[in-house]
């Protein structure tokens, strides 16, 4: 049965950092996978979950199943988190949110969710977007199309062609959005444009789904939620896929969820019955431990602003960078200006570099970036910081750029 099957692709980005783990270069450096790196260049553990998980060895009882939806304080956890306790959505009881394992697990919850009860749906993505969103959906059994986003010549959002995608999207189709600190553009939305898309998308009568794995990281907390405040309108229906992985460094926790915003209370009741029924038949229940250190954290006072400061660092630390960056590259390469790095926000950014510079960075210097030029800028640290600027700018000027 198994002797015909052909060997799979590597993932575009994992597949990335598999040849770096072996490549020999002892100063190579990879700016490929998404995880926030500190100045030494590793992925620290926050303090705050150090301190809650002794905390929670403490007192754990039991290794006992989850309800499939997950923790009940972890759920209005999240969802105070996302919307702030007064908002209308949390205060008329119109949402239900579920702990899934990761970000990626909620979108696949979705997407099922979706395929199940709209099943001729189209979910609509960026271009670019991050590279396992069609794919997600499309395992799912749903359709999938593209929408305008990135203008490459200006660094920045092309938001008279996303709305003119939207007015072509049929009602009940879905459309990815990112949240904030898009991936792989960093080319945010500002508040004016998120209110001119959610006019939009609410005219054409499609659903939005708000993939948000980066709360934190581009301006602050409620900087970050800006589209989501938009986008979350009295008696509006919305899909939101959220990560715990980058602002709380709960990678290997698979620490995400699902919530889902409807018209009222008794559609959201009946909404998180079928939502349950979807997990139930993936995964069954949550895992324990990730949910546990995020309730930890936001019922507790101190460890909340422990981690607060702790994530205001994270990102402080990845705007230097930036700043950095477009810095030396002045300094380096100075007919070309890389200075809209400092302006996009969030982990990634796109360089402009092409396929052929990506690999001469490769092959002659061990820098590892994905080929479409999207760069992690929480990667760069002071200290390969110039070698990797004179690494871009000889790929640059071997290529004519």
């Amino acid at each position: 049965m198994f002797e015909n099957i052909a060997a799979a692709p590597p993932d575009a980005i994992l597949g990335i950092s598999e040849a770096f783990n072996k490549d020999p270069n002892p100063n190579k450096v990879n700016l490929s996978v998404g995880v926030f790196k500190d100045e030494a260049g590793k992925t620290p553990i926050p303090n705050a979950v150090k301190e809650a998980e002794k905390r929670l060895l403490d007192k754990e009882k039991s290794k006992t199943y989850l309800p499939i939806d997950g923790a009940a304080e972890f759920c209005q956890a999240t969802a105070e988190l996302l919307f702030g306790k007064d908002h209308e959505v949390l205060a008329n009881k119109r949402s239900c949110t579920a702990h899934t394992p990761g970000g990626t697990g909620a979108l696949r919850v979705a997407a099922d969710f979706v395929k199940t009860h709209a099943p001729h749906a189209t979910v609509w993505c960026s271009i670019p977007t991050w590279p396992n969103h069609p794919k997600i959906f499309q395992a799912a059994g749903l359709k999938t199309k593209e929408y305008a986003y990135f203008d490459a010549a200006a660094h920045g959002v092309n938001l008279d062609g996303m709305l003119a995608a939207i007015k072509t999207m049929s009602p009940g189709d879905v459309i990815c959005l990112h949240a904030c600190c898009h991936n792989p553009t960093g080319a945010d939305l500002t508040a004016a444009q998120w209110k001119q898309v959610a006019d939009a998308v609410y005219s054409q009568g499609v659903l939005p789904l708000l993939d948000f794995a980066y709360l934190g990281f581009g301006d602050g907390l409620t900087e970050d939620a800006t589209a989501l405040r938009e986008l979350a309108r009295p008696g509006v229906e919305l899909l939101i896929a959220s990560s715990y992985s980058k602002n709380f460094g709960l990678y290997n926790e698979r620490v995400g969820a699902l919530t889902v915003v409807t018209k009222d209370s008794g559609t959201a009741a009946k909404v998180a019955s079928q939502v349950k029924s979807t997990i139930r038949t993936n995964y069954s229940n949550p895992p324990s431990h990730g949910g546990a250190i995020v309730r930890e954290i936001l019922a507790d006072a101190a460890l909340r602003q422990q981690w607060v400061g702790e994530l205001a660092d994270m990102r402080n630390r990845i705007n230097g960078m930036r700043k950095l960056f477009a810095d030396t590259m002045a300094q380096k390469l100075p007919h070309r200006d890389f200075h809209f790095i400092e302006k996009q926000r969030g982990m990634f950014s796109y360089t402009g570099l092409t396929p052929a510079q990506v690999d001469i960075l490769k092959d002659k210097f061990g820098v590892y970036i994905v080929r479409d030029g999207r760069i992690n800028v929480a990667g760069i640290t002071p200290t390969n910081c110039g070698p990797l600027c004179d690494a871009i700018a000889a790929a640059i000027t071997a290529t004519g750029g």
